[in-house]
């Protein structure tokens, strides 16, 4: 029996949940499986389709997270658990120690949230539930060394790099939806993420603006919603990028992956903005798994995502000319063909089915 802890999982959105999920699928084929995740809207009926055992729990967050622990720690106290899976410190952090020990145990960090200044509130907190897990997993090499930094034991921090389904189908009719949003345009360049400043979206519309003399028929399509979407379109209107610039929200999968799909460059150069950071980036395998090579940011994890001149370039985000000449190379020659067939051979190392297998090995 495997059991997954976490606060992050389906029908909420983002990346971690997009991992969990992807794990606890993949867990499916090796054994029986009980997730406990917390309450959220449309649950109910996102949890009838998944067919495997979920509780939900709900109510205020301050209490929750103790009658959330307190089903967890009774459930591996009365049954025979092969491992169990944490997908944040804070979910590990009360659970019963003596249970753990005797249990393999898992807790994936991915960047941002062990990302607190040494011997502060969160980082103490953090190590001291750390210290309960038998196996805690990075998502990249930067994360690894991240946790080192902020004083995680290294000696039992495994780096297993976030698993993908991609490619999946894609219908007629979403194909010829992404043809007519890109046109007869070129270069064609997208962005699926979250709008925050960590993205460095602000920068890649400047260098947009920098690259119509070059490439008259550019287009930029981002996908995506956040608290940025509001002054990217103040820019956006600024820099006369009306034609070249289709900032797109809440769209189907089906038209996000076409888009992919028809897309030449996938862009998205990460900075460290605070304490937020890229720790990995699975968008760029997802791009790649459609034969699109990739441009991503220096900072974070994007080293274990991009085969740097491979299957794209890494860049300084925060650098206009850097991400313009990373552009400018990319296209180069037709380089951006070569690139996207070396990306889409790259992408099949992170198929679940291959992934999983590192997570049983150490089990």
């Amino acid at each position: 029996m495997f059991v997954v802890a976490t606060r992050n999982f389906p029908p909420d959105i983002g990346g971690i949940q997009i991992l969990i999920e992807g794990l606890a699928k993949s867990l499916v084929n090796h054994g029986p499986i009980k997730i406990f995740a917390d309450e959220y809207p449309d649950c109910k009926q996102y949890d009838s389709e998944l067919n495997i055992e979920i509780k939900r729990v709900g109510g205020f967050k301050v209490f929750r997270k103790y009658r959330k622990a307190k089903l967890i720690n009774d459930y591996l106290k009365e049954n025979n658990i092969r491992a169990i899976f944490f997908d944040h410190w804070k979910s590990l952090e009360h659970i019963d120690t003596q249970v753990l020990n005797k249990i393999n145990s898992f807790c994936l960090i991915h960047g941002k949230e062990i990302n607190h200044p040494k011997e502060s509130m969160l980082n103490k907190r953090m190590n001291k539930s750390l210290l309960k897990t038998k196996f805690i997993i990075a998502n990249s090499h930067y994360t690894k060394n991240l946790a080192i930094n902020v004083g995680i034991d290294a000696d039992k921090i495994n780096i297993i790099n976030p698993g993908t389904e991609y490619p999946i189908n894609i219908g007629s009719e979403h194909k010829k939806r992404a043809k007519d949003i890109f046109s007869s345009s070129f270069p064609k360049i997208i962005t699926v993420a979250r709008l925050d400043r960590r993205k460095s979206h602000r920068n890649i519309l400047m260098t947009i603006k920098n690259l119509k003399p070059i490439y008259p028929n550019i287009k930029y399509v981002c996908v995506g919603g956040g608290e940025e979407k509001t002054n990217l379109e103040s820019l956006k209107k600024e820099l006369n990028l009306d034609r070249e610039v289709i900032l797109l929200e809440n769209i189907e999968e089906q038209l996000k992956v076409a888009l992919l799909n028809e897309s030449d460059l996938f862009l998205m150069p990460s900075v460290v903005y605070k304490k937020s950071v890229e720790g990995f980036g699975i968008s760029f395998i997802e791009a790649a798994s459609y034969g699109k090579g990739s441009i991503g940011g220096k900072a974070g994890g994007a080293a274990d995502a991009i085969i740097q001149s491979e299957t794209g370039y890494l860049c300084n985000g925060e650098d206009l000319s850097s991400i313009y000449e990373a552009i400018i190379n990319f296209f180069h020659d037709n380089n951006y063909k070569v690139l996207g067939k070396q990306a889409k051979i790259f992408s099949e190392n992170f198929k679940w089915k291959n992934i999983i297998k590192k997570y049983l090995d150490l089990i």
